[in-house]
């Protein structure tokens, strides 16, 4: 292996393990001009991992997250796949879900009459109702120690919203290995993120594969003008309204034990 080629990962889990841990920068969220070095992004990975755990997720579980283009969401996922737990990205989500864990802006609160055994959790601001967990502030105060656990590489680590269908760790790190191939990533390129993160082509190529290659993921929200030097897009034939160089339409992305949407 050279000093540039990618290292090789079973688990989602492992791209934010303590050995991961620099001071490089992992994730940019544009909108809120906030940066995560490798340090920040593995240490917050694991304290979003203990929450969800506090909250009653447990390994096989489903929970539902908004798929808001902003750093809370990813680091959710992340922590459930920590956990063994399966992610689904959903922008509209029943707000009588029985996931075991529903995670979702502040604003959207309100919408939401869980049943028993189902948790609530906000971000981006404070809850209204007492036995809502406010993401941020139980995040910021929990341990970023994080127990060592076991998965299959096989195991289910994200589920489709519009089709129900699930994908490994397996799955999703296939996907993005091809996704740095294709984008020829390096531990110098920052990927920018044009398509939704409801799309498990979009968090394998968007997400995942910057990481795997040891650079950064940037999230772009309203602007534009990221400083990135790839992106993933919703439509490869579109890509040139993108203002990076390297473009990957979510046609491209495939896994292997999967049937393509």
């Amino acid at each position: 292996m050279t000093a540039d080629a990618p290292e090789e990962f079973d688990l989602v889990g492992d791209l934010v393990a303590r050995e991961r841990r620099s001071e490089r920068l992992a994730l940019h969220a544009a909108e809120l001009d906030r940066t995560y070095s490798y340090f920040d992004l593995c240490n917050t990975a694991c304290k979003a991992g203990n929450v969800l755990r506090h909250v009653g997720v447990r390994e096989g579980d489903r929970l539902v997250v908004d798929p808001t283009p902003l750093p809370e969401p990813l680091l959710t996922f992340f922590g459930a796949a920590l956990l063994g737990a399966v992610t689904e990205f959903d922008a509209d989500i029943d707000p009588e879900s029985d996931a075991r864990a529903v995670v979702v802006p502040a604003e959207r609160e309100s919408a939401f009459d869980l049943p028993g055994g189902s948790k609530l959790c906000v971000f981006g601001g404070a809850p209204d109702r007492p036995d809502t967990t406010h993401w941020e502030q139980e995040v910021w105060s929990e341990n970023p120690a994080f127990p060592p656990t076991v998965h299959d590489p096989g195991d289910a680590v994200l589920r489709d919203a519009e089709t129900g269908t699930t994908y490994s760790h397996a799955d999703l790190l296939a996907a993005a290995g091809d996704a740095v191939g294709a984008l020829a990533l390096d531990s110098d390129s920052r990927v920018a993120v044009r398509a939704p993160l409801s799309d498990p082509r979009t968090v394998a190529a968007g997400v995942l594969a910057p990481l795997v290659a040891g650079g950064a993921v940037a999230l772009p929200g309203r602007d534009a003008s990221l400083d990135a030097t790839a992106a993933v897009v919703v439509d490869g034939d579109s890509g040139g309204d993108a203002p990076e160089d390297r473009t990957l339409g979510l046609e491209a992305v495939t896994f292997p034990s999967v049937d393509p949407r």
